[in-house]
Parts: C-alpha cells; sequence; structure tokens
C-alpha cells in the first residue's frame, strides 16, 4: 500500500510540474547540466560559458555537475536515469554520445534511445601537431615517410578511446598509413610529451592548440576543418592535402532523459537560439578556433538525426582500429 500511494504522489508531482511548464512557467527552480569531464577541461569551460549566457535567458540559475569517469560514461548513465522533468540534462559529447556503444562491450545507457537532443554547440576543430623540432615540414612530408616506414611514427592520445585516439586513427585509415598510438591520462600530459619530443605526433583541438602553436613550442601541419582558419595562417586542411573530402571535429551539444516534455525542449532551445544571435559571444568564441555552425544545425531535429549518424560513422573506424575497452 505505501508503494502504492507513493508511485501515485510521484504521478502526481510529475503532473504538476507537466502542469507548470504547459502554463508557461518552466523553469521555476535551478537546473542542473551533467558534464561527464572534470572541471577546466574543454567540455567542461564550453558547458559553462553556454549554460551562463542560456541562464541569463531563463531567467534561471543553471548548475553544472561534473561527474567524471570511464570516459564520460558514468556521468551519460547517471543522465540517463534521470527524471525527465526538464531539471536535468547531460552536456554530451562526440566520445561517450558516438563512439562508445562500439567502445565499451557492455553500456548501461542508449546514446539515441534514452535521450532527446536539445540543441547543439558550435563544434571545435582539430589539428595535427609535431614538435618544434620536428623534422616534417608538412603533412605531404609527414605522409610520405609514414607510407614508406609503417608503425615507426607514433602519436599522443588523452587516452584509449578520446576524440584524439579516434581522429588519428581515422586519418590513418584515410590516409592508408600505419602508425602506433600512445595513451596518456588526458590532453595535458600527451601535448607535454610531444613538445618534449617523447612522441612524433597528436591531434589537438584548436582552442587548445593555438596558444602552443603561436607560442612556437608545436607545429601544426594540417586542419580537420572544411576550410582553412585565420587563426592558424599557412596551415592547410587535410582534405584539400592528404586525405581529399576529410573532415571531423569535437562536437558537443545538450540532451534530456528521453520523455522530457516538449515544451522544455522548445523553452531550451529558444534561449539558446537567443544565446546564438549575441556576436560578441559567437565572436569570442570563433576567435579560440571554434567553428559556428549553420542555424539549422542547432536545432533538436538536426541534432538528433546526426547524434545517430555519428555512432553508424564512427562504429567501423573503431572496428578497423582495434580499438576496445570493457
Amino acid at each position: 500500500m505505501k508503494q502504492w500511494i507513493a508511485a501515485m504522489a510521484a504521478t502526481a508531482l510529475f503532473g504538476v510540474a507537466s502542469a507548470a511548464q504547459a502554463a508557461g512557467q518552466y523553469p521555476d527552480r535551478a537546473i542542473t547540466w551533467i558534464v561527464p569531464f572534470s572541471a577546466g577541461g574543454p567540455t567542461d569551460t564550453m558547458a559553462r560559458n553556454i549554460a551562463n549566457k542560456v541562464s541569463e535567458e531563463l531567467g534561471q540559475s543553471i548548475v553544472v555537475e561534473n561527474v567524471p569517469g570511464a570516459g564520460g560514461t558514468i556521468g551519460a548513465t547517471k543522465a540517463s536515469r534521470s527524471e525527465p522533468d526538464g531539471y536535468t540534462f547531460l552536456v554530451g559529447h562526440i566520445g561517450y554520445m558516438a563512439a562508445a556503444p562500439s567502445l565499451y562491450q557492455s553500456l548501461r545507457y542508449d546514446p539515441v534511445k534514452d535521450f532527446q537532443a536539445v540543441f547543439r554547440f558550435p563544434d571545435t576543430p582539430l589539428v595535427l601537431l609535431v614538435g618544434a623540432g620536428s623534422p616534417y615540414a608538412s603533412i605531404d612530408e609527414f605522409v610520405a615517410f609514414a607510407k614508406a616506414n609503417p608503425g615507426r611514427l607514433n602519436f599522443s592520445n588523452a587516452g584509449v578511446g578520446s576524440t584524439s585516439h579516434l581522429v588519428a586513427a581515422l586519418f590513418a585509415n584515410k590516409a592508408g598509413i600505419k602508425m602506433q598510438p600512445i595513451a596518456y591520462k588526458g590532453a595535458g600530459p600527451a601535448l607535454n610529451d610531444l613538445m618534449g619530443g617523447q612522441v612524433d605526433a597528436m591531434f589537438d583541438q584548436t582552442n587548445t592548440a593555438l596558444p602552443q602553436t603561436q607560442g612556437g613550442k608545436v607545429r601544426a601541419l594540417g586542419l580537420t576543418s572544411s576550410e582553412r582558419m585565420a587563426q592558424f595562417p599557412g596551415v592547410p586542411t587535410i582534405g584539400e592535402k592528404a586525405v581529399p573530402g576529410f573532415e571531423v571535429a569535437t562536437w558537443y551539444g545538450l540532451y534530456a532523459p528521453k520523455g522530457t516534455p516538449p515544451a522544455v525542449i522548445d523553452t531550451l532551445y529558444a534561449a539558446y537560439r537567443e544565446v546564438m544571435q549575441d556576436q560578441a559571444f559567437t565572436g569570442s568564441m570563433a576567435e579560440q578556433g571554434i567553428k559556428l555552425l549553420p542555424d539549422e544545425a542547432y536545432s533538436p531535429k538536426a541534432f538528433q538525426a546526426f547524434t545517430e549518424q555519428e555512432g553508424k560513422r564512427w562504429a567501423p573506424v573503431i572496428k578497423e582500429a582495434g580499438i576496445s575497452l570493457k
């Protein structure tokens, strides 16, 4: 009887919340965004910057909760089991929302079935880096050596199954070369060893690589974006040089637990659209090497379809590279 009463009470509360949302009273308390990485990293920084702006539009605070571990899958699992009441969301990432189903033998959530896309953040392209003292002055020289010497070159990455690992695997596959991966516990140590000359190359995000390239500590050989970037003068895209059509980026976005009322999704997306009209804000992101997208790409419908496509895109890459996690 007690369980029945509790269930009826929970249903009643959810009904009240839904009624409030329908009446335009949402949100009437703080909202939580779960970030499955530690504070201070690129995903956390991006999330907090956008959360602050969306919060201003909503007139309600957004609390960023860091739930790190297992490549982001712990936080994603927690978010998938949250009440779909419009007050808990997941900040999604290419790793645990696209690659994870192919990386892990047992995943406790489904990126497509357990979540509803709310909106997509701007993308962050990557750049192929070598040390300042590297003998490779161009991507053509790098690829030529790799083809003539299979397995001689190595690349550092932020960890097995990380974006930097996956992009390097995709690049090697498309370029027809073999490189040895060296996994680190984070992008910072991986970049430090590249600068120190302990490894040959690394794919890093443009916004975090920019200070190092400007300081002459590393050399940029090629961008994973579709077009050249002013922040990296003279650096070609990989697509125009080594691998025609090559384009990939680290992507992020906001997801709601499946079953979240459509009115909530619409409210969050409307607030985000206003944020993306702030030219000072978007201009600041662009200056850091973050790629702004066409307006229609940010929408819930487009982002949901993109999430499904990305899962299919990375599955064969991961299988071909033999990458696996428990």
